[in-house]
């Protein structure tokens, strides 16, 4: 039997470790009670101390510090960049004069390490604003707005470290672009790519696209508003000049090129790069891929995508549910009602999978919050309104003290 190492611990392993588990003997290190309660196996060991035919690094950290090459160093097959190309997500300073030298689309910007000539720079732009710490922020390093005071002080707050600490010490400002933003998975094995189906997730805290910026409240694919003529032009506009620049640089890129894209009047543009699979984004991807995921992923690490064919069946949807107060907070200890200790209560809905995020067993063995995103809640079904039909069934069984979840999910694409 195939094995495989997925190392992490949030609803992102989790759906990897569950699709994968199709195909492949899974360990997780260290997972989550959540991922336990799938009978997949969960470990405090290093990922380093493992032996697995496969080992698939799920969060951007690890990659940062260099997990990769020391388990390359093992002689162990991994999926994941090293640490120079992990660097394009690492430091979005990097990433922007990277993207410059590569030719890729992406918006105006300017790169500061002190107020004054910051601010002076966001003078000359027009709202919105966009300001981005630098270094790795668990996805909230991000500020859009119209108000340029807002703006201002965003700054301060993070040249000053008193936001993302040394992360924030230097910030990335951007010209706002117009259209509908998108991401696109693409799986690289160092010479070629292999686009996943386009997803759409949704950012902000509430309804609408309003509130705070989060890491994200829910996602659908394949999105509907992207064409296959413009997974094309991403693909060759955006992500081939990458893959010649890693090459020219003498980065061998095996993993995720994550494309936050935003499809603008004039073409698709590249707002960011993640170089690991996207949160909640794989959530409905990996469902949809299933026990095609294994030889995606294996094929990359080995450096030869070439002849391998996977095709998506159908659609799904995750409906985030976070903590109280989210994103401001993360409070733990709440119970979590409608799991039941085995957690089938919400998956007795047909076509949903609940993936475990901040969530913990207390002493009574119920499951309880343990972190601001708790729970990911994916359905899959035939058509995109199916599939978000049962996942928003299956969230009505789901009930926590201060529970936070947007009602509007996938809900303008259908």
């Amino acid at each position: 039997m195939k094995s495989c190492v997925v190392v992490g611990s949030g609803a992102r392993e989790h759906a990897l470790a569950w699709a994968l588990s199709k195909s492949a003997t899974v360990t997780v290190a260290p997972g989550n009670a959540g991922i336990a309660a799938h009978g997949i196996t969960c470990v405090d060991t290093p990922a380093t101390e493992l032996e697995a035919d496969l080992f698939v690094i799920g969060p951007e950290q690890p990659l940062v510090e260099g997990l990769a090459e020391a388990l390359r160093a093992q002689g162990k097959t991994v999926f994941g960049p090293n640490t120079d190309g992990a660097l394009l997500e690492g430091s979005k300073a990097f990433m922007k004069d990277f993207l410059r030298d590569a030719g890729v689309p992406t918006a105006q910007y300017g790169t500061f390490s002190d107020v004054e000539p910051a601010v002076a720079f966001l003078s000359t732009m027009t709202a919105p604003y966009v300001i981005k710490t630098d270094g790795l922020a668990a996805g909230k390093g991000v500020l859009v707005t119209n108000d340029f005071d807002e703006a201002v002080l965003d700054i301060k707050d993070k040249l000053s470290g008193s936001a993302f600490g040394d992360a924030g010490t230097t910030v990335i400002i951007e010209e706002g672009l117009d259209g509908e933003e998108c991401s696109l998975i693409v799986l690289c094995d160092g010479s070629s790519t292999r686009a996943l189906v386009p997803a759409q997730d949704f950012k902000r805290v509430g309804d609408g696209g309003t509130g705070a910026n989060t890491g994200g409240m829910g996602a659908y694919a394949p999105m509907v508003a992207m064409s296959s003529e413009q997974i094309d032009e991403v693909l060759t506009n955006i992500v081939a000049p990458t893959v010649v620049e890693l090459k020219k640089r003498g980065i061998d890129f095996r993993g995720v090129l994550y494309a936050g894209v935003m499809l603008t009047s004039k073409g698709p543009k590249l707002l960011e790069y993640n170089v690991r699979f996207g949160d909640p984004e794989t959530e409905v991807l990996a469902p949809l891929y299933g026990e095609s995921l294994y030889d995606l992923l294996l094929n990359a690490a080995q450096g030869d995508l070439t002849g391998v064919t996977a095709e998506p069946h159908g659609t799904a949807v995750t409906v985030v549910l976070a903590s109280h107060s989210y994103p401001q907070g993360a409070r733990k200890g709440d119970v979590i009602h409608g799991l039941g200790n085995d957690g089938q209560l919400a998956e007795a809905v047909e076509g949903v999978t609940i993936f475990h995020a901040g969530s913990a067993r207390n002493d009574s063995g119920d499951f309880v919050t343990n972190g601001g995103r708790v729970l990911a809640v994916t359905a899959q079904g035939s058509t995109l309104r199916e599939a978000r039909e049962r996942a928003y069934q299956a969230t009505e069984r789901i009930t926590f003290d201060g529970r936070v979840m947007r009602s509007d999910i996938a809900l303008a694409a259908i």
